[in-house]
């Protein structure tokens, strides 16, 4: 079986990136797309490009399903995030007769969530970290956990992912305090408990499994580089692992993929100790953002490997890595401000180049960067002989990347890259960084050396005059995105200065959808984001965001601190509680829906406003 027609059920840099892949193979790339990235690069060099219906998403699983029958694709790659971990999505992709290019569903199953996770590390013999696996209902659960195996713990969502959902509690009094259990109990989800390891390198391996049984770990990771669970910076081989460790490593990975009989390519990731001790955390069923420097140190092309084991061939040999490679995640988050996030449109953009440096970008100039998904831009790849020339690499990468009109990352990774505990070894010859070392040591010193300097340009774009005779436009046509060339001045003969802007303005939310909601003529923001209301009993939206669950109802009594409404934005849940006693008159949103900062999520009758009232 050779996949000709390929369907990306997916957008961004990861959508162009498998692009490219069928396009070496001689395949078809099919590519769905929603209104703002009709003139996005993956649909400008897709072989084809169709709109979803009007209202659909890249998480609308039938609309998925329908373009791709209609299209006759025989294969569907769904990248990562969205549909790509929905293990029913994957089984109607299968029952309609085209090949899912991922695990089987009944594999996706057992490693679905955190809990069934865990069940499959005990099962497979890999030890998960110490914890819970059944579900935790309540304080006391906790504070006995606590009591035997000290604090902090963590409460996991087993649907949370990318950070999301973690709960991490230090005492007593936490427990009894925190919102989790309510959140959970409303939002009908799951919560289990571990003991939150306060220092640990983040290491993990890329695996692929064949359908004959064929396994390799094609390299390992080191991502213990990260702010809110979140990794910001990954390098392959993982570099300084004590002696033994890269043995155990794969011999644990091998272990949980036979266990649910896995084929295709997965990540397996663990927690590695000062002390030696290996946790399992997670197996990721699909390509990860960080596949990147795999490859680049193997000369493997994962999503090639994915295509060839979805066919049913062998696993052919990999290279022994060779050199180093770093990958700098390039988000719009403020390191001055604790990596706040930043919005607007890009009004200069410039990546590096030269030797070593691979760009994985799905952005161009003049896109709108919005708060409502990852706040990630790009990857600058950066491959050296080794690890120092990787970073010396990396360093003049920085100095050369410009972005302009929003603010990114870059001054952190600058700043990583020159210390000595990421750069160096201890006498012991290992690394001293953890998961926590970003936020604990490096984002403090940045605000405490940060000032009001701002480099980024506020400046619209002036439209510049085509001097060709003849233009070219893309259009949509009856669902499809085709390129229309015209001579100049037809389409506004009477102005010709109001041109097309091929990218002008155009929505970039970022492996997302945003569904813009009005906003509410009383609410005002302030220059910190937080909305203020004149109106008594008005709860706002503090930011742009995105209502996950909404927790009460019209006519119910409520107290002060109830928990109201979760948001959820770039990938962070915020809870929004009762400001007083009270009782709910309306509530204007509902779950799934955009709102932006200022947007009323509830109102509510208060002693006060009806003391206005009377």
């Amino acid at each position: 079986m050779t996949l000709s027609r390929i369907l990306i059920a997916n957008r961004g840099e990861i959508a162009l990136r498998i692009v490219r892949t069928a396009r070496d193979l001689g395949a078809m790339s099919i590519l769905p797309y929603t209104p703002e990235d009709l003139m996005s690069p993956a649909a400008e060099l897709a072989d084809e490009a169709y709109a979803l219906p009007e209202g659909s998403s890249y998480t609308d699983a039938a609309a998925v399903l329908e373009l791709a029958r209609a299209t006759g694709a025989d294969a569907v790659h769904p990248g990562y995030g969205f549909l790509s971990e929905n293990a029913d999505f994957a089984r109607s992709i299968i029952e309609a007769g085209i090949t899912w290019v991922g695990p089987s569903p009944e594999a996706m199953d057992s490693l679905g969530d955190k809990m069934s996770a865990r069940a499959t590390a005990e099962r497979a013999k890999v030890a998960p970290v110490p914890g819970i696996t059944d579900s935790v209902t309540d304080a006391d659960t906790v504070i006995s956990f606590a009591a035997t195996h000290g604090y902090p713990v963590a409460l996991k969502r087993t649907d949370g992912g990318g950070g999301r959902g973690i709960t991490v509690l230090h005492n007593d009094d936490e427990v009894r305090s925190t919102p989790a259990f309510e959140s959970a109990a409303l939002g009908g989800g799951t919560l289990i408990l571990e003991r939150f390891v306060t220092a640990a390198r983040h290491i993990e391996t890329q695996c692929a499994r064949d359908s004959h049984g064929g396994f390799a770990v094609v390299s390992t990771r080191d991502c213990s580089l990260q702010r809110r669970n979140q990794k910001l910076l990954e390098e392959a081989p993982a570099p300084f692992l004590p002696e033994g460790v890269h043995d155990r490593l794969v011999e644990a990975s091998r272990r949980l993929l036979e266990t649910v009989d896995y084929v295709g390519v997965a990540t397996c990731e663990f927690l590695l100790t000062p002390e030696g001790d290996l946790w399992f955390l997670e197996v990721n069923p699909r390509l990860q953002v960080e596949h990147c420097v795999s490859e680049e140190v193997t000369g493997t092309d994962l999503v090639e490997v994915q295509l060839r084991i979805a066919e049913g061939g062998h696993l052919s040999e990999f290279n022994e890595p060779r050199g180093h490679s770093l990958e700098l995640r390039i988000t719009c988050e403020d390191p001055s401000r604790s990596l706040a996030p930043s919005t607007g449109a890009i009004t200069r953009l410039r990546w590096p180049a030269g030797p070593g440096i691979r760009i994985e970008s799905g952005v161009t100039e003049g896109d709108v960067v919005t708060p409502m998904f990852d706040p990630m831009l790009a990857k600058i790849v950066v491959t050296g002989s080794n690890r120092e020339q990787a970073i010396a690499r990396a360093r003049r990468a920085l100095r050369e990347t410009v972005v302009e009109g929003v603010t990114v990352c870059t001054a952190l990774h600058a700043e990583v890259l020159e210390r000595s505990a990421f750069t160096t070894p201890d006498e012991a010859g290992r690394l001293t960084v953890t998961t926590r070392w970003i936020e604990n040591e490096v984002l403090p010193d940045l605000a405490e050396a940060a000032s009001s300097q701002s480099d980024g340009s506020q400046a619209a774009c002036e439209a510049v005059a085509n001097p060709r005779t003849r233009s070219s436009y893309i259009i949509e046509l009856n669902g499809r995105r085709m390129q229309l060339t015209l001579p100049d001045g037809i389409l506004a003969p009477t102005n010709p200065a109001r041109s097309f802007s091929q990218r002008s303005n155009r929505a970039q939310p970022l492996r997302g959808r945003s569904g813009g909601a009005a906003r509410s003529p009383r609410g005002t923001t302030s220059g910190d984001n937080e909305a203020t209301f004149s109106e008594p009993g008005v709860i706002a939206a503090p930011m742009q965001a995105i209502v996950t669950r909404i927790c009460v109802e019209p006519g119910q009594q409520v107290f002060q601190g109830d928990l109201l409404v979760v948001l959820e934005s770039m990938k962070m849940e915020n809870y929004v509680h009762a400001l007083s006693d009270g009782t709910i008159s309306e509530i204007p949103v509902s779950a799934g829906r955009t709102v932006s900062a200022g947007d009323v999520l509830v109102r509510m009758s208060t002693p006060e406003n009806d003391s206005e009232e009377a």
